[in-house]
């Protein structure tokens, strides 16, 4: 349920972006840093589509898929905890990537793109450590050649 919170999080984040990139809100709130610079730079669409919705769809996915893990029937399935950290890990690769960009290229920092980079991280952690356990609970260990041993 800690990923799916911290999805939901994400999700209220990335639709408050996305609603600004489409222009459906007047101005970002944004305390710290240069909101509206980083969203309005060429950097802040991706495939042709805002990068903010991009993360409403990446959220909305794991929130489904980190509901789905607390069904009875999915509980101590390993794959919920595999698709899950594999999921946060290509978000924190992403979320570096923009981070970079904010820095070295549009000089300007998004608090919330980084707070939404601070939670992907965080639900990467959180599904790794879920892993080892669901892993572990099914005595499921790494060797020392780098495969899975029940």
């Amino acid at each position: 349920m800690i990923v799916a919170a911290l999805a939901l999080a994400g999700i209220f984040i990335s639709i408050y972006l996305t609603l600004y990139k489409l222009g459906l809100i007047g101005e970002l709130s944004c305390s710290i840093g240069s909101c509206e610079t980083v969203n309005t730079s060429r950097w802040s669409v991706f495939l042709g589509l805002p990068v903010a919705a991009w993360g409403l769809l990446f959220y909305l996915d794991v929130f489904g898929v980190a509901l789905l893990g607390t069904m009875p029937r999915w509980e101590n399935q390993p794959v919920i905890s595999i698709v899950l950290a594999a999921e946060a890990a290509i978000g924190v690769l992403f979320s570096a990537w923009l981070t970079y960009l904010e820095l070295a290229v549009i000089h300007a920092i998004c608090i919330w793109c980084v707070t939404s980079a601070v939670i992907v991280l965080v639900i990467f952690l959180v599904s790794v450590a879920d892993l080892r356990e669901v892993r572990g609970a099914l005595g499921i260990h790494e060797t020392e050649a780098g495969s899975s041993q029940p």
